[in-house]
C-alpha cells in the first residue's frame, strides 16, 4: 500500500496532463478551421500523433511531484498538497496561456506558438492594435477559468499526505531505503518519455508531424513544447552578421543573383516532365570520389555513371552537415555556419522546395531513409516541403532495421525504393537518403581492407545495382536521376582528410542520368549544391523565383558562377578567380587559394551571409 498509492497518485497526474493537452486539439481546430472539412480519421491522428509530444511535456511535469513524493519515505508528515500547489499554480497558468495564445495567434501568424512572441513584448500597444478590447478581455477571462479548473483538479487529485512506513523499529530504516530506491528507479521512464524514446533522436516538434497538410501537423503539435523548445533556440538572426549597410548589402547581394533572362544556354531534357530521383549518398564527397581527385578504386560503380551521364565537376557543397545539405539540395537554401534552419519547424514551412513546385505540377512526391526520420526534425522538414509520403525504419522490417547502427543498410533500402517506384504512376518525384557511408561504418559488404573505404564502396555497388535495374526497365526512358552527396565526409581514418575550413573540403560529386537525359557530357562551370533547384526546374519551364539563393546556371544572365559554403561560424566562397576560407570568430581569412588582390570573394561571401540571416528572420 505505501509504494501503491504514491504510484497511483503519479499514474493519476500523467493521465490528467494528457487529458488536458489531449482536449486542447479538437479546440484548436475547431477554432482554426476556417471553413475546411477533415474527416474523423483526421481528428483522431491529429490526437495520437500529438500523443508523442504530449507524453515529452508530460514527463517534464512530472518531474518535481516525483520528486516531492521521494522525500515522503524519509518525512512521513511532508505536507505534500501544500507543497505541490505553488507548483500547480504555476502549471495551470502556463497551461491556460499557452493554449489561449495558440489558439488566438494561429489566425493571424499560421505557426504554432514559440519565442519570437518576444518580439512583440516591448511593443504591446501595436501586438494588439489589431483586435478589439473586447477580443482581449474574453481571451483573459478564458485563460483564468481554464486556469482555475486545472489547478481545482490537480489539487484534488493530490492526497494531504501519504501513507507512513510502519515496521519495527530496527527495519524502519531498511524499508525506507527499499522504498527509496524502487522510486529512483522510475527515473528512467520518465527520463525516456521526456527525450522522446531511446534512438538516437530526440523529441522535437516535427516528431508530431504526420501529414502533408500543415494545420493538421500544427493541430498535433503541443503548444507548450512548440514554445518551450524554441527558447532554446530563439534567436533575432537579422541581428547577425551586419557586415555592411543594407544599401550596399543589397548592391552586392543583387549583383550576384541578377535577374533570369528566361533564356537557357543549354538544354537537358527530353521531356519537360520527366520522373525524378534525387538520390542524397551520405558523405560521400570528393574525398572519396576518384572523379573528383579523391581515393581510388573506392567508386567504381559512380564512375561508370559520371561517364554515361552529365557530370558536374565543378560542384560544391553548401555545408558539412546532413540537415544543412538536405535544405541546400532540396530547397536551394545555404547551409548556415551557427544554426540549422532544418531544425526550426515553424521556420521549414515557409522554405521554398522542388517537392512543393513539383506538386504543383501534378507530381506525387515520395522520400525514403532507411533510419530515424526524427532525427534533427528531418521528418517535419520533408512533410513541411511537399513531400506527401515517407518511408522510414518504422515503415520496414526489423530484421532490415537493425542491420546497421543508424537503421537499414543501403541494399535493404534500394531494393525497397525499386519497389516502390514499380508502382507509380507518372510522373512522380522520389527522394532517396542513404546512410550505410556512415560512422560506425559497419556495412555487411567487403571488397577493401580498410573499415571507411569499404563502407563506401559498399554504398557506390548498391546505388549502382539499384540504378542496372533501373535501365532494364520501362522506367528508365522517362527518368531522370541526380546523384550527389549532402556533405563531404570529415574522418581523420583517410590519408587525404581535409579540415572543414580548407575550401576543397565542399568539392563533390554530382552527376545527372537517365533515359529522359539528352546527352552526356562534362559541365565544367562552378556550382553548388543551392543552385540544383533553380536549374532543374528552369529545365522544366517551371517557375522558380521563390528559390532566393538559387541560380540557374544554364540562364544566359548566369555570366558570375560562385559556389558559397559554410562551417562552423565560418565560410567558404569560391569563384573563377580562386577561394576564400573566412573565419567569423577569429574575423580573419584562414585560407586563400589565389593571390587575387582585387578579388571581392570576401565581400560577396558576407553580403551573402548577411543576407540570408535577413532572410531567416523573416521566414
Amino acid at each position: 500500500m505505501i509504494m501503491k498509492q504514491r504510484l497511483l497518485f503519479l499514474l493519476k497526474l500523467a493521465l490528467l496532463f494528457l487529458a488536458f493537452f489531449a482536449l486542447e486539439k479538437p479546440f484548436f481546430m475547431l477554432y482554426n478551421l476556417n471553413g475546411a472539412e477533415y474527416s474523423f480519421a483526421d481528428w483522431i491522428k491529429v490526437v495520437l500523433n500529438g500523443l508523442k509530444l504530449d507524453s515529452s511535456v508530460m514527463g517534464y511535469f512530472l518531474v518535481f511531484p516525483w520528486l516531492v513524493v521521494l522525500f515522503t519515505f524519509w518525512v512521513s508528515k511532508l505536507p505534500i498538497k501544500k507543497i505541490l500547489t505553488p507548483y500547480y499554480l504555476f502549471l495551470s497558468i502556463l497551461m491556460s496561456v499557452c493554449y489561449v495564445a495558440d489558439t488566438s495567434l494561429y489566425e493571424f501568424w499560421g505557426t504554432k506558438l514559440d519565442a519570437s512572441v518576444f518580439n512583440y513584448l516591448d511593443s504591446p500597444q501595436n501586438a494588439f492594435a489589431s483586435v478589439s478590447f473586447g477580443y482581449i478581455i474574453v481571451r483573459f477571462l478564458v485563460i483564468l477559468l481554464l486556469a482555475a479548473f486545472a489547478y481545482y483538479l490537480m489539487r484534488r487529485i493530490t492526497p494531504s499526505k501519504f501513507r507512513k512506513i510502519d515496521a519495527l523499529l530496527a527495519d524502519v530504516s531498511i524499508r525506507k531505503t527499499m522504498f527509496t530506491i524502487l522510486w529512483l528507479l522510475l527515473a528512467i521512464p520518465i527520463f525516456i518519455t521526456i527525450r522522446g524514446g531511446v534512438k538516437e533522436s530526440t523529441s522535437n516538434v516535427g516528431r508530431s508531424y504526420f501529414c502533408s497538410t500543415q494545420f493538421l501537423n500544427h493541430s498535433a503539435v503541443n503548444p507548450i513544447f512548440s514554445f518551450l523548445a524554441s527558447m532554446g533556440k530563439y534567436e533575432n538572426f537579422s541581428n547577425q552578421f551586419d557586415f555592411f549597410s543594407e544599401e550596399k548589402r543589397a548592391d552586392i547581394f543583387d549583383n550576384l543573383y541578377p535577374h533570369s533572362s528566361g533564356i537557357l544556354t543549354d538544354t537537358l531534357l527530353t521531356t519537360k516532365r520527366p520522373n525524378i530521383l534525387i538520390i542524397l549518398l551520405e558523405s560521400f564527397g570528393g574525398l572519396v570520389t576518384e572523379r573528383c581527385g579523391g581515393l581510388k578504386d573506392i567508386d567504381q560503380n559512380l564512375e561508370k555513371i559520371f561517364d554515361e551521364g552529365l557530370y558536374f565537376s565543378n560542384f560544391y557543397a553548401s555545408s558539412f552537415r546532413t540537415d544543412r545539405g538536405m535544405v541546400s539540395v532540396l530547397s536551394g537554401y545555404p547551409g548556415q555556419p551557427t544554426t540549422s534552419i532544418m531544425k526550426m519547424a515553424e521556420k521549414c514551412g515557409h522554405l521554398p522546395s522542388i517537392a512543393n513546385e513539383l506538386k504543383k505540377q501534378g507530381y506525387s512526391t515520395s522520400f525514403i531513409y532507411g533510419g530515424d526520420i526524427n532525427f534533427t526534425n528531418m521528418k517535419g522538414y520533408l512533410l513541411s516541403t511537399g513531400y506527401q509520403r515517407i518511408i522510414a525504419d518504422e515503415d520496414m522490417p526489423s530484421s532490415e532495421v537493425s542491420s546497421g547502427k543508424w537503421g537499414a543498410q543501403d541494399e535493404f533500402t534500394c531494393r525497397r525504393l525499386m519497389e516502390e517506384i514499380k508502382t507509380l504512376k507518372s510522373p512522380w518525384h522520389f527522394g532517396y537518403l542513404t546512410l550505410s557511408s556512415h560512422e560506425p561504418f559497419d556495412v555487411p559488404y567487403k571488397r577493401l581492407p580498410e573499415l571507411v573505404p569499404n563502407a563506401f564502396a559498399y554504398t557506390d555497388s548498391c546505388i549502382g545495382q539499384l540504378l542496372n535495374e533501373l535501365k532494364t526497365s520501362p522506367i528508365w526512358d522517362s527518368l531522370l536521376v541526380i546523384a550527389l552527396p549532402d556533405h563531404n565526409i570529415r574522418s581523420g581514418e583517410l590519408p587525404n582528410h581535409l579540415d572543414v575550413s580548407n575550401p576543397e573540403f565542399y568539392h563533390i560529386p554530382m552527376v545527372w542520368t537517365g533515359g529522359a537525359l539528352k546527352s552526356k557530357g562534362v559541365v565544367d562551370k562552378i556550382m553548388s549544391q543551392i543552385d540544383l533547384a533553380a536549374t532543374l526546374l528552369a529545365q522544366m519551364e517551371i517557375e522558380s523565383s521563390d528559390f532566393r539563393f538559387s541560380k540557374n546556371i544554364f540562364d544566359l544572365s548566369c555570366s558570375y558562377p560562385f559556389a558559397f559554403s559554410s562551417y562552423n561560424n565560418g565560410m567558404v566562397f569560391r569563384d573563377t578567380t580562386g577561394a576564400t576560407s573566412f573565419d567569423n570568430n577569429a574575423n580573419a581569412v584562414v585560407e586563400e587559394t589565389s593571390d587575387d588582390k582585387d578579388s571581392h570573394r570576401q565581400e560577396n561571401a558576407k553580403a551573402l551571409l548577411q543576407t540570408l540571416y535577413d532572410d531567416m528572420d523573416s521566414r
